[in-house]
């Protein structure tokens, strides 16, 4: 470690997608709320620069002010550290609440000694608007599972629903394919609550 680096600035360069480009902030990075107002919980990035593409089939990519709307969800700490939460758009909206899968959901999930891998869908639902499916792979046991899951998450963040398979839809370079799954969920028969 540095001398001048503190162990909480060395921690958060290790685990962070790194520095912005301009230390300390937003001169080249603005986290927007789900409303589009600056900062706040829920928050989405957006950037500016030449690196960035100004057109995507023939559209351009670019706001009127030309920023590019990542869609990932993160944040900036005080030592102006860029963490990833996910991807916006793989918000589960339940009962009104906005629920992020990654990394707290997942990260529960994969912390039980009998799961390999695991993703959270929303997937919809009459009474919430969107239930939350656990896929897993894995040979954990689905009673010890669900209990697992409760007593480490509030109630709206644990998995109604929780499917095993053999693996996960992924792209050639190992990245979860959240859509692809999405769609296989939704076209199955309908998920109920419980079912393994």
């Amino acid at each position: 470690m540095h001398p001048s680096c503190s162990s909480s600035e060395a921690f958060s360069a290790r685990t962070s997608a790194g520095r912005t480009l301009r230390y300390p902030t937003s001169e080249n990075i603005i986290l927007l709320s789900s409303k589009g107002g600056r900062a706040g919980g829920d928050r989405a990035g957006v950037c500016p620069g030449a690196q960035i593409s100004g057109e995507y089939g023939g559209h351009s990519a670019l706001d009127a002010d030309g920023w590019f709307a990542t869609r990932d969800r993160g944040g900036l700490d005080v030592g102006g550290y860029l963490f990833i939460e996910g991807r916006a758009d793989d918000t589960i909206i339940r009962g009104g609440e906005n629920i992020a899968p990654a990394p707290e959901i997942e990260d529960v999930l994969l912390a039980h000694p009998g799961v390999r891998e695991a993703a959270v869908i929303g997937v919809p639902d009459p009474e919430w608007g969107q239930q939350l499916v656990a896929v897993v792979v894995g040979d954990a046991d689905p009673d010890d599972l669900r209990r697992w899951a409760r007593t480490r998450l509030r109630s709206s963040k644990t998995p109604e629903t929780i499917v095993f398979r053999s693996e996960l839809p992924k792209t050639e370079t190992g990245k979860l394919l959240r859509r692809v799954l999405q769609a296989e969920l939704e076209a199955a028969p309908a998920c109920s609550p419980g079912l393994v």
